[in-house]
């Protein structure tokens, strides 16, 4: 057997695989049964006569066989579906930009940057969607976004070790900060010793508390009290006196009242970079255009 003999499902199923990061994911998100997408993959592996995929406890790593077939499926279901539109006498739109951002991105250069290309290129639709660093990145992989506004924390790794590798335009860098409540004993000056972090009570992220919530390095076992997935929800949590967090300078604007955005001293220097990634080739002009909006939203900003 060949690929050639490999069907427009298992190609389907294989992207959503590839991007989710998980046979369950993937399951989830298509609608299917785990064992459903198992079977696709299963076929799609015999066609090739090579594994696709790396099973890990984890979820699931593409092998380097199953990053060429990626490549070619994202091309095949794409082309198949322009297809499908074209019959159906929908127009190919090719000023659609599919752009993935994390999280608090959309608190304050999405929407400026979005509002500022419609002014100077409205024929350009911009589709967006959330997504964590490393979805993202799957899904630029996958080809189910053109570009993506990625995060990056020290010592700044490449986004993934996959070849051909991403291309990324770092677009800002800031330092992290704390985010405590107005009457709370750290806010009495205009910053916070990092000795004085041991022993709060943090608010953060589902997942690894130091990446979403806690100040990084800490060297005790962190108390979360409450854990939220959404940034300004946490900072609402924070408002109420519940706990403090980490948030990046670049939310500092929009903190609502009873917060207090204080830089850290001591330790190592904990800052933050917001990347623009994708993958490697000529730019299509509206995605060029996207980038370009993207940039000077952050050029006015700083």
């Amino acid at each position: 057997m060949s690929l050639a003999d490999a069907s427009l499902v298992a190609l389907r199923v294989f992207r959503e695989v590839a991007e989710r990061g998980s046979l369950t994911a993937a399951a989830a998100a298509l609608g299917y049964t785990q064992s459903a997408v198992s079977r696709q993959i299963a076929a799609l592996e015999r066609s090739a006569g090579v594994p696709l995929l790396e099973r890990r406890h984890d979820g699931v790593r593409l092998t380097a066989a199953g990053r060429l077939v990626l490549r070619r499926a994202a091309v095949v279901v794409d082309q198949v579906d322009a297809g499908a539109r074209e019959l159906a006498g929908l127009p190919e739109d090719v000023s659609t930009v599919r752009l993935g951002w994390f999280a608090t991105a959309g608190a304050w250069l999405l929407p400026q940057a979005l509002t500022a290309l419609g002014r100077t290129h409205p024929s350009i639709t911009v589709v967006t969607r959330e997504g964590s660093t490393p979805a993202l990145v799957r899904a630029l992989r996958a080809g189910t976004v053109d570009i993506a506004l990625i995060s990056s924390a020290p010592p700044f790794r490449a986004p993934d070790d996959e070849i051909p590798a991403l291309e990324t335009d770092t677009l800002v860098e800031r330092s992290l900060r704390v985010a405590v409540p107005s009457m709370h004993p750290l806010a009495r000056n205009d910053f916070v010793d990092v000795e004085d972090l041991r022993g709060q009570r943090w608010i953060a992220g589902p997942g690894d508390p130091w990446v979403m919530g806690v100040w990084p390095g800490l060297d005790e076992r962190p108390v979360v009290a409450h854990t939220a997935r959404d940034w300004l929800a946490k900072l609402q949590l924070v408002a109420a006196g519940l706990g403090i967090t980490t948030i990046p300078t670049s939310l500092s604007e929009v903190v609502p009242a009873g917060v207090r955005i204080l830089p850290v001293r001591g330790g190592p220097a904990e800052q933050r970079r917001v990347l623009l990634a994708r993958l490697p080739g000529p730019l299509p002009e509206p995605v060029a255009r996207l980038a370009a909006a993207l940039r000077a939203t952050v050029l006015e900003t700083d």
